[in-house]
């Protein structure tokens, strides 16, 4: 197995990729601890830096790149700062951003966490900001999109939608999307926070329990009604797979054969941030169907993956060579 999965490695550089979602730019403002402000009982911190790092569909994005597939991203951003700061750190990773229309009448999606420290303290977060939205794209926006995919679609080897209910992702481009690769034999999959029933025809479903839960009407999922589940959303989307990823117990792939296979984390130390693993599971596990994996081997492969990641803090990446190095610490 490990060198079958380490074999997968190489044969997944280079393929391309087209991720489509909601494209967000995490801020993260740095702050050094000065003193308690006399106009409240508040902080007060010394500007010492900010980051932007891809979140949402754009950390799907940059998974896909650092493992060194060819990116092709399609979003919404605004005209703004955050928006071109964004762009900016795709294109380092030779990401293709033509794809992201600029509407000028919506901010981009930003998070933006203050974080907080002094020398000999850890830092921490100390508020979260959120912007972006709540109208749906005008007909022009969508228009573009849909134009964009339609073009390049059929040069992809594989499509997967990264759908975090902000609207980017709309009922003619999730029809374009599937019909065109099944007519295609594309690899497709999904990744939707909040409406995977929508999504009736794609080939490979990828939930997390709460997600899965939601979506058959459950509180929670024990053993036996995650088995349920994961037989319902195969059904019920004429899905080929179905993934259910389940934290630190791993991850239960079902497949339309009958197939149900229960893959544990391959990292046994302590799960340290799950922040933006399951946009890595997603990432290598449709570059190694790209390249040619079954579905169980894809799925191994994204559960290494994903061992990687918690163990960095925030959303993070893994590369090639990090996560080879993972399989191989595994076998020993």
């Amino acid at each position: 197995m490990s060198q079958k999965l380490t074999q997968l490695i190489n044969e997944l550089q280079n393929k391309r990729i087209m991720v489509i979602g909601d494209m967000v730019a995490d801020i993260y403002l740095e702050g050094k601890i000065s003193r308690i402000s006399r106009e409240a009982p508040v902080l007060i911190l010394e500007h010492a830096g900010e980051t932007v790092v891809p979140g949402g569909a754009a950390n799907a994005v940059h998974n896909a790149a650092t493992l060194g597939g060819q990116v092709y991203a399609v979003g919404i951003i605004g005209d703004d700062n955050a928006g071109q700061q964004l762009t900016q750190v795709l294109n380092r990773k030779n990401v293709n951003t033509q794809g992201f229309i600029v509407d000028p009448s919506r901010p981009t999606i930003t998070k933006t966490r203050v974080m907080a420290g002094g020398q000999a303290t850890v830092r921490q977060q100390v508020v979260r900001i959120d912007r972006e939205s709540k109208q749906a794209l005008t007909e022009s926006v969508e228009q573009q999109l849909l134009r964009y995919v339609e073009t390049h679609i059929r040069q992809m080897d594989a499509v997967v939608i990264s759908d975090y209910g902000s609207y980017s992702v709309f009922p003619a481009l999730r029809k374009l999307v599937i019909e065109a690769c099944n007519q295609a034999g594309i690899p497709s999959m999904v990744d939707s926070r909040y409406n995977i029933m929508d999504y009736q025809g794609i080939k490979l479903v990828k939930q997390n329990e709460s997600e899965a839960a939601n979506a058959v009407g459950l509180a929670d999922l024990d053993q036996q009604s995650l088995i349920q589940a994961g037989k319902n959303l195969l059904e019920r989307l004429a899905a080929e797979a179905v993934l259910i990823t389940q934290g630190p117990e791993g991850m239960t792939l079902f497949e339309c054969s009958g197939s149900i296979a229960h893959i544990p984390v391959s990292n046994k130390s302590e799960v340290y941030d799950v922040t933006g693993a399951g946009d890595t599971v997603v990432v290598t596990m449709l570059l190694a169907l790209a390249a040619g994996a079954s579905y169980q081997d894809a799925a191994c492969l994204a559960n290494f993956a994903a061992g990687v990641v918690v163990r960095k803090p925030g959303t993070a990446t893994t590369t090639p060579t990090e996560l080879k190095t993972a399989i191989g610490e595994y076998q020993q």
